[in-house]
This record gives structure tokens, sequence and C-alpha cells, in this order.
């Protein structure tokens, strides 16, 4: 086997193949793509070539570095993934809770951080007293603390208003505040990455091309966004053509107010995995009387097979239960079925 030969980068010090390294011909040094100044000019000696093309048994005799999972089993190390929902649904917290799990080693859904790794988290549009107060609840009901790097971004502490990762000067601002990191939370697009229009897929390409520098930096980036008005993504959906994972979070067909940060998590793109770690789940964030917060989570069929049983006890059709739950009258019952299986009925129901 040929071992890839690696480098450290000159700027942020990580480890990275030789054959990406870019020279700086300002000063010679090495910088990852991650790194690299745009912009800076350099003679034609210094120019590397534009396509490089190896051999297939050359390539395969290549020893690249294993790619780990930051939060198993959908966020790889130099992964590039999205969430998308409705406004007002659990994004942030969703965001937050995948930050401090991968910075602390911890959890998170029942995702495990195999260990701590670098976090920055640009946030786009909460009050900073919020941030902070949600971000303090976390490490309150946790028993770890994030023991790699974990920084914030926030428009409160900006001087001269948010960056725009649409925009290259921008992209440059944060090259210092990458050292140590391993995963960027970009929440959300709409905030972040503002220049051009979101329904044009060319507006994107800048972002793209930047999330795509971060990855063969060996980061990964989480993209947070709107749902739309149809309920899928908002803009155009060339935003999904990169990356590895997709999910979307949605309120159960029977959410109230009251019930709080509740959402279903469904996997609508997932590389790499597939099966029971793909199978949708309904989450639930709940504050007991000492001010700590928990996550409860069952999978949806469960969570369906539940809902249904304490609507046909009530005594309500099988129509009345697909309405309320917005699910098919065919689904209520399978669902049924699976609670019969569950046992979750105690008494016997007639179904009208």
């Amino acid at each position: 086997m040929i071992e890839a030969e690696t480098e450290p980068c000159a700027r942020c010090g990580k480890e990275t193949l030789s054959n990406l390294l870019h020279s700086n011909p300002s000063n010679g040094l090495l910088y990852c793509p991650g790194c690299l100044v745009v912009g800076e000019e350099k003679k034609p000696a210094d120019v590397l070539p534009r396509v490089k093309v190896v051999e297939a048994l050359d390539f395969m005799a290549l020893q690249f570095p294993p790619r780990e999972n930051l939060l198993a089993p959908w966020l790889p190390q130099q992964g590039l993934a999205m969430l998308y929902a409705a406004r007002g649904l659990g994004k942030t917290h969703f965001s937050l809770g995948v930050a401090y799990a991968v910075a602390s080693g911890g959890d998170f859904l029942g995702w495990k951080a195999p260990r701590p790794r670098g976090v920055l988290f640009l946030d786009g549009e909460m009050p900073g007293a919020v941030l902070q107060e949600r971000i303090a609840r976390i490490a309150a009901s946790s028993d770890l603390e994030p023991s790699a790097p974990f920084r914030i971004l926030t428009p409160d502490l900006q001087p001269s208003g948010m960056l725009d990762l649409s925009q290259p000067q921008d992209q440059l601002e944060l090259v210092s505040h990458l050292e140590g990191i391993d995963l960027v939370i970009v929440d959300n697009i709409a905030t972040l990455c503002r220049s051009g229009r979101e329904n044009e897929g060319e507006s994107w390409m800048p972002v793209q091309e930047w999330a795509l520098l971060q990855r063969a930096a060996g980061r990964s980036v989480l993209f947070i966004h709107h749902a739309g008005k149809g309920g899928g993504q908002r803009g155009s959906s060339r935003k999904e053509d990169v990356l590895d994972t997709v999910i979307n979070l949605r309120h159960p067909g029977d959410y109230t107010p009251d019930q709080g940060a509740m959402f279903e998590v469904h996997f609508e793109k997932a590389r790499g995995i597939y099966g029971e770690d793909t199978k949708p789940f309904e989450a639930q964030l709940t504050t007991g009387p000492d001010g700590l917060q928990a996550w409860t989570i069952k999978a949806l069929e469960e969570s369906t097979a539940e809902k249904v049983v304490a609507l046909l006890k009530e005594g309500l059709s099988q129509v009345e239960v697909a309405e309320i739950l917005g699910i098919n009258k065919s689904n209520v019952s399978r669902a049924k079925k699976k609670a019969e299986t569950l046992g979750l009925f105690q008494d016997s129901v007639t179904i009208p």
C-alpha cells in the first residue's frame, strides 16, 4: 500500500494530504484549502495544476485518513448536512443539542459523539441573551462539559453586522477562528447566506464552494434552513446536491403549542446509513420541577400507535382519528395492529 503523505497547514496546523496543500506566494508557506487566502496574486510558476488525475490502481493504493463520526451514525467527519423545518418548530434546540454533544463527547436524541470535537456555532438571528440561556440550560442538564473548542458567533457581538457566507471576503473572516474546529454549524441559511436569490441555484454556488473547501480541510458543516410553504426546504433544491444527509423536522399531526418543543425527525437523504438508523422518530423536550431539561424519544410507529389507541378508546371513528393525526385511514388500521402487538390495549376497543 502507498501511504499518502500529509503535512500540517501553516495556519490551522491540521494534517492535510500533501496534494491538497497550496503554496502562498507571499510567504512560501503551505495552507490547506480551508485556510488558503482567496484572491492573492500568484506568479505563473506558483500556480498548481487545475486538475490532478491518478491511475485507478494508484488511487486504490492510497491510504486516506479514516472517516470517523462526529455524531454517530449520521454526521461523519468531512460530512455536509442540512436540517430544515418550519418556523418555531425547534431548529435551534436541535442545532445547539448537536453542537453541545459534539463538543463534549456526549449524546443527543440517541446519537452519540465518540469523542469531543471542536465546534464553531454561527448563529444568525437569536438574541445573545436567549442563546446564552439555552446553552446554560443544556449545560446544567448534562453530566458533561465541552472539552473541545466550542465557539459562538452571534449578531449581538458584531460591530459591523453579521457575516454573509455568500461573500468570499466574509468567508475569509472566519479563517482565523477555524483552528481546532471539526464542525461548523450555520444557523441559519436565510440570515448567514444572504446574497442572491434563494430560488436560483447559482446564488448557492459560493456557499457550496465554501462548504466543499471546509470538507477538503477535514471539517464538517451542518446547515440549518427554513421549510417553504409546500413543506420542503425553502428555495433551490440545488442546496442538497452535495449533501450527505438531509433531515426534516415536522410537528405531529395532533400537535398543540402547549406541548413545547416537540417534533418528528425524518431522514430524507442519508448517504452511508440505512435500516433502523434512518427510521423516523418523535422527540419532545421536557423541563422538570428542578429546571433541568431532558429529551424523550420514541419510534414514530410506536408513538402513532399510542395516539391511535387513545383516540379509539374515546369512541372516535377511524376517519376522525385519521383527520386528527393527519394520517391516512389505512395507517390507522396498521397503527391499531401495532398497538395490539405492543399490548397497548388493556380493554377491548370497538372501532366504529
